[in-house]
């Protein structure tokens, strides 16, 4: 078997990600969409989910910030099936120092076939999905399988 089904339950887990010159566009979007993520349990690096939490009123489970290892946290959440969605307004125009952290959590998301969202649209388009209701079954790389035939050829 070379995939595992694995199931995105009805109520989402879903982080929510901003960098510093995007983090008040996010907080809008949560604001504007605020009656669905109602529904779902939401987390995120540290200063984005405080400053969301204060401006929406929604529980969002702060993380370290993104520079401190936050990015890192949710995606060792990921890996462990705690994370399954994720929100994350990107800055494409500023450097950020912790970029490859950045690229390690997108990474990951893509290895266990999250959706992701790196801007407003696509955000948009996902969180309005009629799969926003649903479970939602997809295969991901059977690791333990894996592991075990890379293990065998060395």
């Amino acid at each position: 078997m070379d995939f595992l089904t694995l199931t995105i339950g009805k109520q989402k887990n879903i982080a929510l990600i901003a960098h510093d010159q995007k983090k008040h566009e996010l907080i809008q979007w949560c604001e504007t969409h605020k009656e669905i993520l109602k529904g779902h349990f939401l987390c995120g690096t540290g200063t984005t989910a405080r400053m969301i939490t204060e401006a929406t009123g929604l529980p969002v489970k702060g993380y370290n910030s993104g520079p401190l290892g936050g990015d890192q946290q949710i995606g060792a959440k990921i890996v462990e099936g705690r994370v399954d969605f994720v929100i994350f307004f990107s800055d494409p125009l500023t450097a950020q120092p912790h970029d490859p952290d950045v690229k390690a959590l997108l990474r990951i998301a893509q290895v266990y076939d999250i959706p992701i969202a790196n801007n407003k649209a696509t955000a948009d388009f996902l969180i309005t999905s009629p799969l926003m209701n649903d479970e939602y079954e997809h295969n991901v790389i059977n690791f333990h399988q894996n592991i075990r035939e890379r293990a065998s050829t060395l």
